[in-house]
């Protein structure tokens, strides 16, 4: 019992991230987006295309076979082989526009925000710049040093100037 309690606490916890969530809300919108997309294709893009011939363009195909029919009652493909190009054109054309939307409207609007929260924040990884007293502490040790001839080491009066004595 306590096994199949432990199943479905991890069901649960797995249900419950953030990433699961986030997918199904991807999927739901993606869903209508593809209504949307299939609407403009269908609507503007095939009478563009289409003002060549039909506006359909399931009607654009070809013959394989010397002797192609359609039967006139049923408008069936009765003999031949066809290659229905137009459908795999209609197809191509919905993913090229449901990808440029996609990629102009949510793609490339969150890179150039993550690109500026990254601007935002500072690199943890690499090392500040050393400010102007230590600068000058590091100098003086290095003066010190080179008087006394020996390697200094950083003295203990960080950020007060003078405060160390020196031979002459």
């Amino acid at each position: 019992m306590s096994e199949s309690k432990g199943v479905l606490q991890g069901f649960k916890e797995f249900l419950m991230r953030g990433n699961v969530i986030e997918l199904a809300v991807a999927v739901v919108v993606g869903a209508a987006f593809t209504n949307i997309v299939n609407a403009v294709v269908k609507g503007i893009i095939n009478p563009i295309v289409g003002a060549l011939g039909s506006q359909n363009l399931d009607h654009y195909q070809s013959c394989l076979t010397e002797t192609c029919a359609k039967d006139p009652k049923t408008g069936a493909f009765a003999d031949g082989i066809y290659i229905l190009w137009g459908s795999v054109l209609s197809a191509a054309l919905t993913f090229l526009i449901t990808a440029a939307v996609v990629y102009f409207l949510m793609i490339l609007p969150i890179n150039k925000w993550k690109e500026r929260q990254t601007a935002r924040k500072p690199d943890e990884g690499i090392p500040a710049d050393p400010t102007e007293i230590q600068l000058l502490i590091e100098i003086r040790d290095a003066l010190i040093a080179q008087r006394t001839g020996s390697p200094a080491a950083p003295s203990s009066g960080a950020g007060i100037i003078g405060t160390q004595k020196t031979q002459q």
